[in-house]
């Protein structure tokens, strides 16, 4: 039977290579890999996988370079896989392009969510102008949010932040980034704007409890809305 999907593994280590083709061709995908960062970016030509697995120490270049370079032409889904647990590592990989940031060791089950996550087209990729999970539905053409189908009020900014987190569904966007986006570049430093307004948008979707779980903290990092409660 035909592999469902095909994910490309970067990483010198074979032992976790092994793992990641154990798990991915059990969740069914087909896997292929590469042990440096040059041998992976040209996969990524070759086979132009669903989805990237990068880790970030490679022996001839830092992950962050392959993934700067891939991003050059290419919106493939990247997960980054690595020992490095630094809050600024994380940050400049988010910004850089990747979609997740998971830390080894790391649980084979929450991985393959994460993936399945990240697979997912996005919004903006799709064209599909509604973005619906759980209780919500964010109708972006009409700029209309409904709750349990009742119409939400917003204020222009907390609809503008949450418009940001919808056109990154299932991704972690970042402080500075939506800072930047929502109230422009001069606002980076101003994180406490951010966590003001992500509490009112909590307290406005709040329905049975789903909040916490749509709008997700990574802490010390930025946000997350869920794609599936």
């Amino acid at each position: 039977m035909k592999a469902a999907h095909s994910a490309l593994v970067i990483d010198d280590e074979k032992q976790i290579r092994r793992l990641l083709r154990i798990a991915l061709e059990g969740a069914e995908h087909q896997v292929f890999e590469a042990a440096t960062g040059e041998a992976g970016l040209a996969e990524i030509v070759h086979r132009r996988p669903d989805v990237v697995l990068l880790d970030l120490g490679l022996p001839d270049m830092d992950g962050l370079k392959v993934l700067r370079r891939l991003r050059e032409w290419t919106r493939v889904p990247v997960l980054i896989l690595s020992v490095r647990d630094d809050p600024e590592e994380k940050v400049a990989a988010l910004d850089a392009g990747a979609d997740d940031y998971v830390t080894k060791p790391f649980d084979t089950a929450e991985l393959l969510a994460r993936v399945r996550v990240i697979q997912r087209r996005s919004l903006i990729e799709t064209g599909e102008p509604v973005f619906a999970v759980g209780p919500l539905s964010v109708d972006l053409a009409k700029r209309r949010v409904t709750l349990n189908n009742a119409e939400v009020k917003l204020t222009p900014t907390e609809y503008s932040l949450l418009r940001v987190l919808v056109q990154h569904a299932g991704k972690v966007v970042t402080q500075k980034q939506l800072l930047r986006t929502v109230w422009g570049e001069k606002a980076e430093s101003q994180a406490q704007y951010l966590r003001v307004y992500i509490t009112y948008l909590r307290k406005k979707l709040e329905s049975d409890g789903v909040a916490r779980r749509l709008i997700k903290t990574e802490m010390g990092i930025g946000y997350r809305l869920a794609t599936e409660l």
